[in-house]
């Protein structure tokens, strides 16, 4: 049975799993479901309309299921749905979705890390694995894929779109979609290769790795258009994961990616 602490607040319309700890102060309201073990510590609120998976931590001064801040929003039943193996951070905010959007649900997928002080607004859809570094603000209807990392105080303007296994420099500002596998930075920010450091952790080869580069490469450096470059890339490499990903994902933008470093030096994988 679910541990609460005599002093939190935990609302009989709320659904404990086993092994869930409720610290002093905590508050936990209607229409509330959290899994096995997941640990709300002190004064962290849990508003209605929240589905949480097992083994999550939620620390002190988190709030998480607010109302979205979002003027279209009417007081309509929507939902934030946490995985499995969530860390959300002190004072970190994540916002319910909206009728207006279409989706009406806010997603942070499993072993995802949200550290201190992030805000996920309204209709975002963040994967798995992911980390949202300290300040990181996303605005509504963002989507972040799987093992992506945003770095500190990085904001992303809305309907934006990061790719799988992408990393964005701290502080920088996010107008266009983030190509898949890539590093970004720099003010405005662009793309400044890929991001091997990160894909050798994750076990990808040298020579998968290569063939990123050697698309992104064609993709951007050879002074081609859009879609005159993903033709090319779709001719001149064989089929992979990673190749048609990256062209599903460039095709399927609404915003645009970034653009290419003008300061680019070719980089090479030992």
């Amino acid at each position: 049975m679910a541990e609460i602490h005599p002093m939190a607040t935990v609302s009989p319309l709320a659904k404990l799993g086993e092994g869930v700890k409720v610290g002093p102060y905590a508050f936990i309201d209607d229409n509330v479901e959290i899994g096995d073990n997941t640990v709300i510590h002190p004064h962290a609120t849990v508003f209605p309309y929240v589905k949480m998976g097992r083994n999550c931590s939620v620390f002190p001064g988190a709030v998480v299921g607010a109302i979205p801040q979002d003027l279209k929003f009417e007081g309509e039943v929507t939902y934030v749905e946490i995985g499995d193996n969530v860390t959300i951070r002190e004072c970190a905010t994540i916002n319910r979705g909206t009728a207006a959007s279409g989706k009406r649900v806010t997603r942070i997928g499993d072993d995802t890390l949200v550290m201190s002080y992030v805000h996920v607004a309204h209709d975002c859809n963040v994967g798995k694995h992911c980390i949202l570094v300290s300040y990181v603000g996303l605005a509504g209807e963002t989507e972040v894929d799987d093992w992506a990392i945003l770095g500190g105080s990085t904001v992303v303007h809305q309907f934006s779109h990061i790719g799988t296994h992408a990393m964005i420099g701290g502080g920088s500002r996010v107008n266009k979609d983030i190509p898949p596998y890539s590093l970004c930075g720099r003010e405005p920010i662009c793309f400044a290769g890929v991001n091997i450091v990160g894909l050798r952790r994750r076990g990808f080869d040298s020579e998968v790795i290569r063939n990123i580069k050697d698309i992104y490469d064609t993709l951007y450096y050879q002074g081609l258009n859009i879609s005159d470059a993903c033709a090319k890339v779709e001719a001149g490499f064989p089929q992979s994961p990673e190749r048609d990903k990256i062209l599903e994902f460039i095709r399927g933008s609404k915003r645009g990616i970034v653009r290419a470093n003008d300061l680019h030096e070719k980089s090479f994988i030992e």
